[in-house]
């Protein structure tokens, strides 16, 4: 077999592991079939995910969900204003027989880990996710511990109760790679999850489908996807117009270039390619970018977002051809 036919079938093989996840999660969530496919997307592309909408829509169920169908080690942390930073990376205590500090982890120390409700805790708290998020350890009294691949932070957020929270931080906004909604079922499912959560919930009784092993296979195969420079020229452009547009106070990071690169390529490996179109680029463009704009006063006030800057960004950019 040449090389190019072991690449098909690896590329192929991805996107068929990508698929029975996307499936798995479906099952216990009911959400649209692109969002569930969007946060696959993005363990896939080794980053980090916020999950904002309304209470009781199945945030915190996508995040189990997503945490049975691989298997892999989770960890819950519910943010509360007097939740401190050593609760969520460990600490140091004193053991009178050995005469020893030794050094308790905390729930930081898993594959997944879900903060439920992160912008109820205060910005010293938030920020001792900061440099997991970014570099995979953890520092604690000048030591570095390591956190084994893969790493996700699956963050929720309620986007329309704002009394007694504190609202992230723009740097850890940007460090979060996708941000996705849930939003209401439609009728006939909704009816349907009534009925499921009430004799027999389907997460007590999902089996993974994946292996820490088989995503970090998946990862390492969606940065091998092929990148031709006009794409690259592409998304610069697109980041530059946004820095350029007066509607936005703040435009997008170098940070979120790559974050949109790296998502672009795990979507083509889901469909089942080895290089990335520009189609990529733009179906994941608003997940990725709109969550790290500040949108000015002036554009706030006349109703626009993220989203619709995004979208206008995308329209009145060059596609190349």
């Amino acid at each position: 077999m040449d090389e190019r036919a072991v690449e098909r079938a690896e590329v192929g093989g991805g996107a068929e592991a990508i698929r029975q996840i996307v499936e798995n999660l479906a099952v216990v969530v009911r959400a649209p079939e692109e969002t569930l496919r969007l946060t696959v997307l993005c363990l896939v592309a080794e980053g980090h995910l916020i999950i904002e909408d309304f209470p009781g829509v199945g945030k915190t169920m996508l995040a189990k969900a997503l945490a049975r169908s691989v298997d892999c080690s989770f960890s819950r942390i519910q943010f509360t204003p007097d939740l401190l930073p050593s609760d969520v990376t460990g600490v140091n205590v004193f053991n009178q027989k050995t005469n020893e500090f030794e050094f308790r982890p905390g729930p930081v120390f898993a594959n997944f880990l879900l903060v439920d409700e992160i912008n109820r805790a205060s910005p010293k708290t938030q920020s001792a996710l900061l440099e997991c998020m970014q570099e995979n350890q953890v520092t604690v009294d000048g030591v570095s511990y390591e956190l084994a691949p893969p790493f996700l932070v699956m963050a929720t957020q309620n986007p329309i109760e704002y009394e007694g929270t504190y609202p992230l931080p723009e740097a850890q906004l940007d460090r979060f790679t996708l941000r996705v909604a849930i939003g209401y079922p439609p009728l006939p499912e909704e009816a349907r999850m009534l009925t499921e959560q009430t004799s027999d919930p389907p997460l007590e009784s999902l089996q993974p489908v994946a292996s820490a092993a088989d995503v970090r296979g998946l990862a390492a195969a969606a940065t091998e996807v092929y990148v031709e420079e006009s794409l690259n020229r592409y998304v610069v452009a697109l980041l530059r117009q946004t820095r350029s547009d007066a509607r936005l106070y703040l435009g997008a990071s170098p940070r979120a270039g790559i974050a949109l690169l790296r998502v672009a390529k795990a979507r083509a490996l889901a469909d089942g390619r080895g290089f990335v179109s520009p189609d990529d680029v733009k179906a994941v463009a608003e997940p990725v970018l709109a969550h790290r704009l500040i949108v000015a006063p002036e554009a706030r006030s006349a109703g626009l977002t993220g989203g619709d800057l995004v979208r206008d960004t995308l329209e009145h950019t060059p596609v190349p051809v």
